[in-house]
């Protein structure tokens, strides 16, 4: 309010014609259920004069909401209508700038509660939730149902538990011939090709100590690029000059054959046969 006696109300901080309404009500004091239409009126229209140099758009709410004050005006004026006498032609102005305030509120309430939780808090940061803690019922149990389950529990017995493992056994005179049988005919084998036809763990890490005797007594020369590559066999300096066969006995541990070096042999048989496929 300036020296004169007139308002100068600034419309670009305001966000449609009910907030700069509520404005002109507030900050005079104005009792909102008793308004003073006239006065509100020119002091309305006073206001949006600025809004005449402005775009339609910005302007249509406030001009809509000075015609609106302009027909409650007229209607205060006129003599209302029969059976209308009691109604008071502010009451739907009254009850929007209510509505209004309220919504008002609660949207700067909930920006300040956002401003105050982005000073407290990282952005998406989600507060757990407290545990409910489990009503505690009373125990109602006497001592009797105590002894009662008590003797109801049986004692364990002592229980005699035999697990036998039952292992297959690899013989190291199998992957032996194996390898020899294997290097002879093709001179050279990749060693994923000689463990392929088993799938145990057992026969790749036979196999693999087969090959380090065999590669310790030069029966065969084990090569491997880099680390980590494809391993592979080559025949030996001791293989092919006549002392292969000797070698070989005293690797395969030469002494009486029983069972268990017969069914060596055969699966020897069947993995250098294997083997040789895909060598060649």
């Amino acid at each position: 309010m300036t020296g004169d006696g007139l308002l100068v109300v600034e419309t670009e901080r305001f966000h449609g014609p009910l907030d700069l309404l509520l404005h002109l009500i507030r900050t005079q004091d104005i009792d909102i259920f008793d308004i003073p239409i006239a006065r509100i009126t020119r002091q309305f229209l006073e206001a949006i004069e600025v809004l005449a140099d402005t775009s339609v758009d910005e302007a249509g709410e406030f001009l809509e909401m000075a015609a609106v004050l302009v027909r409650i005006k007229a209607r205060m004026l006129l003599p209302a209508p029969q059976g209308e006498e009691d109604h008071d032609p502010r009451a739907e102005l009254v009850r929007r700038l209510l509505e209004y305030e309220m919504i008002r509120e609660v949207a700067n309430r909930l920006r300040a509660a956002e401003n105050d939780r982005g000073r407290r808090f990282v952005k998406g940061y989600v507060q757990p939730r407290p545990r409910s803690g489990a009503a505690q019922a009373p125990l109602s149990v006497t001592w009797e149902d105590v002894l009662a389950a008590a003797l109801r529990v049986e004692a364990a017995g002592d229980r005699d538990v035999a697990h036998t493992v039952a292992t297959r056994r690899v013989a190291m005179r199998e992957k032996v011939g194996l390898i020899v049988n294997t290097v002879r005919r093709a001179r050279r084998i990749e060693f994923a090709s000689l463990v392929a036809p088993w799938r145990e763990r057992m026969h790749g890490v036979m196999t693999l100590l087969a090959g380090l005797e065999l590669g310790r007594r030069r029966v065969v020369s084990l090569r491997q690029r880099e680390h980590f590559s494809p391993l592979w066999f080559y025949r030996g300096r001791n293989l092919d000059d006549g002392s292969g066969g000797s070698v070989l006995g005293a690797a395969l541990g030469a002494g009486g054959e029983g069972p268990g070096a017969r069914a060596g042999g055969d699966g020897a048989d069947r993995g250098a046969a294997g083997a040789g496929e895909g060598a060649g």
